[in-house]
């Protein structure tokens, strides 16, 4: 069904006509064409025209294979283009974005058409979708740099202006916004009932992750669980540590990058068994899973695993150990970037005296490396030295068995 729309001139001249036309097979759009006329009637004229003319036997099909010629590309086949000839690697979060809105309507639009208007009415979808309006934001953000690079890269007519535009509006419409800082950090009760899930939990079953040993890492380490899950021994040093592919502003892949390690961290790291070149062998989506599992049967609302990087900041904050030496532990490079993560809530030491430092600071072994190489990466065995599992954890609020 055809639309006929009118477009107000913002310099105050008279108003143009634009006429659509959509087909769609079930929901998805798979073609569309527009025109923009002076008047209102020869837009509808065409309109009626052209729909007539695609109601012929095979018109369709021939005019959905004309459209997506080399001359009149498609915004899919900008996004194919933009994934296939990256030389980057597309980060998880932007590779699944662009897949989204391959799913829209929109995607089936050939470049040189869209306007402003038709990306206001793109963000207004995803809005009424139930997105939250970063959510949208992140979306618009990621086609606004296909915009950028489609037409001095390929030729493909996608306008940068129109998509420019697109962004002020929603802004001032509330479409899109910022993501909200999150100020959530762990509590030391959450936290015990927390470890003494993860060990009662390792302690019944020695293959399954030390959580407990990886919860406690990324407090004292501040890294994000990627970052844990690719250390390898040869980045261990004594105060410091390479954190590899560490998330960086300017690279996709992130870079290699030097960060100070505090003791408690590298202790955690040392009580690891060196069965493998990583210290902690796992895979980061498992880790994720692990933590949120947790949460919810514990009934610990709105915690995060990234949330223990800032309950580690803020700690080092808390401490009142300068700001240079917090960006040093945490490898953010401005002051702003690291004010984000730091929630001061009382200065002191939260960690002083904590139960749980010696239980996740006691080495553990491995089997032996023929059994522990038979094994699938990323799911190593671990054996508490002396013990066969199967020892409950002590009762939250006391001090945990070992």
């Amino acid at each position: 069904m055809g639309s006929v729309t009118e477009r107000k001139s913002k310099s105050g001249g008279p108003s143009t006509w634009c006429a659509q036309i959509r087909r769609k097979k079930g929901k998805k759009v798979v073609f569309s064409l527009s025109q923009t006329f002076e008047r209102e009637a020869a837009a509808r004229t065409w309109m009626k025209k052209k729909e007539k003319e695609l109601d012929k036997p095979g018109a369709l099909e021939r005019a959905i294979a004309g459209a997506k010629s080399p001359a009149r590309p498609m915004l899919d086949d900008a996004i194919d283009r933009q994934v296939r000839e990256s030389a980057r690697e597309l980060k998880k979060t932007k590779a699944q974005v662009l897949r989204s809105i391959r799913d829209d309507e929109i995607a089936s639009m050939v470049c040189e058409d869209i306007r402003s208007e038709h990306l206001v009415a793109f963000a207004k979808r995803l809005l009424d979708g139930g997105r939250e309006p970063s959510t949208v934001g992140n979306y618009m953000s990621h086609l606004s740099g296909l915009f950028s690079i489609a037409r001095p890269a390929w030729g493909y007519q996608l306008d940068a202006q129109a998509m420019a535009d697109a962004m002020t509006v929603c802004k001032r419409l509330g479409y899109i916004a910022k993501s909200n800082q999150r100020d959530r950090r762990p509590t030391l009760e959450e936290l015990d009932r927390l470890m003494t899930y993860f060990l009662d939990a390792w302690q019944r079953r020695p293959s399954s992750i030390p959580m407990h040993r990886v919860t406690a890492f990324a407090i004292f380490s501040m890294r994000r669980q990627a970052e844990i899950c690719r250390l390898k021994w040869v980045d261990l040093g004594i105060d410091r540590t390479m954190v590899r592919r560490m998330k960086h502003p300017g690279s996709a892949v992130g870079k290699d990058t030097k960060t100070l390690i505090t003791p408690e961290a590298r202790a955690v790291a040392l009580a690891m068994p060196a069965g493998d070149d990583r210290i902690f062998p796992f895979n980061p989506d498992s880790v994720s899973t692990a933590f949120t599992r947790a949460c919810k049967e514990l009934e610990i609302e709105d915690l995060h695993f990234h949330d223990l990087r800032h309950d580690g900041i803020s700690w080092l904050s808390e401490r009142d150990i300068g700001t240079q030496i917090v960006k040093a532990h945490s490898g953010h490079r401005t002051s702003a970037s690291l004010d984000r993560y730091t929630n001061i809530e009382k200065i002191g030491d939260k960690y002083a005296g904590w139960q749980w430092l010696p239980i996740v600071t006691e080495p553990v072994t491995t089997a032996s490396a023929s059994a522990l190489s038979a094994q699938p990466r990323g799911e190593r065995r671990y054996k508490r030295r002396g013990r066969a599992g199967g020892r409950r954890a002590a009762p939250s609020g006391s001090a945990p068995s070992v």
